[in-house]
């Protein structure tokens, strides 16, 4: 490579891949001192000889230089917000405060054990307490439980405590209304809970169809199930007229909290007329998320829901000490213990350290970012529905596809190579070559800036080397995958060249 090589940008970060811990090292390297031998020394082969083993296991022989510089080496090797920009869209990934993390490895809350004696655990019992009633007075919506997991199984708890609210009012209905925009994960909750799903059409501003929503509710009706702001970074302003028709027909109303971020501070969903939404900690409230976990998804509902949130639930005693309830129509536990702690600790130092200004503050920058990106590059990349975003906005990369054959994944991959993480591609399928993007509320005007220089960048790229879009990334420790047959055959093992 030379400087001039046009693969690689300036200061484009080069994360080659070095040799695995298993070929490093020599069979003389150590990294402990072994202790005193206690028992009767024997040799390697007597070792072996009645064992199943033939030969010694090829462990590697490193010394203590070797194994920290390995482990480092693979942690450059991985991206995440601490390493550069993150702007994947509806999954926000922001930065997280460090005092959050000294907060919650703090001795009184690392050390806890979900089935101590309640006495012992008075202080995490307190502290989930008051993230309840927290999440409770942002949301609008007095009901809270925090044990669901993630997203999705809070999803899942919503739609079984509306299955538990409906037969017990001696009509189970069917069937739930899904906008076209949604989260894929909302069609799936709604299967799981034993619901059809009924889809329905976006209008020409990307809101929510209101005549196409009239003409498919009906007595069979159990929900709505809707994302406000939706996956197109739209607020909708039809939302209380939404509501409203659902609510006219005995139907519920759920909103995903997926993109409470926009919102927190600003508006409540319970104000709207929703009467359940889940909450992703691990976006809205600053925790990390991303490779299967850790996350959080609390479910709030309305007073009349509330009995059938599931169990068991912290609460605040007379006498002034916390303990566990159950309420009398619960639907039972949808979680081993009472949800991923150290995430509400977490979730909870964010809040108060914010207060209610500060988190207002948090949803008016994550808009005013997104609003700016989105006017900076919208000349160069269409913008389907051009009106002003919340916290996200989707572009389309059907221009360069059209005129320089290059696809939005093209995109995405070069945009490793200016050390940014591609944002949400080919999501909502509403939207042809779709980018959403979402610059949150944690980047600087600068590191803003720099991602709207590189995006036209890259399509000046685009239309001058097609080809060098379609080879990209080049800077990455591996280069681009067959996605699907990487899924469905994956190469975890590593066997050593005498096995071979």
């Amino acid at each position: 490579m030379t400087a001039s090589d046009a693969r690689f940008p300036k200061d484009a970060p080069v994360r080659g891949p070095r040799a695995l811990i298993f070929e490093t090292g020599s069979p003389e390297s150590r990294c402990v001192e072994a202790p005193v031998l206690d028992v009767p020394e024997i040799s390697l082969d007597e070792a072996l000889a009645g064992g199943v083993r033939t030969q010694p296991p090829a462990l590697p022989h490193v010394t203590e230089v070797e194994i920290a510089r390995h482990y480092h080496h693979l942690a450059t090797m991985n991206f995440g917000v601490d390493s550069g920009p993150y702007p994947l869209g509806s999954c926000t990934m922001k930065y997280n405060p460090r005092l959050n993390e000294d907060v919650c490895r703090l001795e009184g809350f690392a050390g806890l054990h979900p089935y101590q004696p309640l006495e012992t655990i008075q202080g995490g019992l307190g502290l989930m307490v008051g993230l309840a009633d927290t999440l409770a007075e942002i949301t609008g919506l007095p009901g809270v439980t925090l044990q669901p997991a993630a997203g999705a199984h809070g999803e899942f708890t919503a739609m079984m405590m509306f299955r538990a609210y409906h037969t017990a009012m001696g009509d189970p209905r069917k069937r739930v209304v899904i906008p076209d925009a949604a989260h894929g994960t909302n069609p799936a909750s709604v299967h799981m809970a034993g619901y059809e799903v009924t889809t329905i059409a976006s209008d020409a501003n990307g809101a929510v169809d209101l005549e196409a929503l009239k003409a498919a509710l009906d007595t069979d009706v159990a929900a709505l199930m809707l994302t406000n702001p939706n996956t197109l970074g739209l607020f909708d302003p039809n939302i209380v007229a939404i509501t409203e028709a659902v609510h006219a027909v005995g139907a519920l109303a759920y909103c995903d909290g997926a993109n409470m971020n926009a919102i927190m501070g600003k508006t409540r969903p319970g104000d709207m007329g929703f009467d359940a939404m889940h909450i992703n900690l691990h976006k809205t409230f600053s925790t990390p998320h991303g490779g299967g976990g850790p996350g959080a998804g609390p479910v709030c509902v309305t007073a009349a829901l509330a009995p059938f949130l599931p169990g068991p639930l912290p609460v605040r005693l007379d006498d002034g000490t916390y303990g566990l309830g159950w309420t009398d129509r619960s639907i039972g536990r949808v979680r081993s213990s009472f949800g991923n702690f150290g995430v509400f600790v977490r979730a909870y130092a964010y809040v108060l350290a914010l207060g209610g200004d500060g988190l207002r503050a948090a949803s008016e920058q994550a808009v005013l970012s997104a609003n700016y990106m989105k006017e900076k590059l919208k000349g160069t990349y269409p913008l389907p529905y051009d009106r002003p975003c919340m916290h996200e906005f989707v572009l389309s990369g059907s221009r360069l596809r059209k005129e320089h054959g290059v696809h939005t994944l093209d995109v995405a991959k070069r945009l490793l190579d200016y050390g940014i993480h591609p944002p949400t591609i080919y999501f909502p399928l509403i939207v042809d070559e779709s980018i959403m993007f979402e610059p949150t509320e944690t980047e600087s005007l600068e590191d803003i800036d720099r991602m709207i220089e590189v995006m036209l960048t890259i399509a000046a790229e685009a239309a001058s080397d097609p080809d060098l879009l379609h080879g990209a990334p080049y800077s990455t420790p591996v280069r681009r995958l067959d996605e699907a047959r990487a899924v469905k055959q994956p190469d975890l093992r590593w066997r050593p060249s005498s096995a071979e």
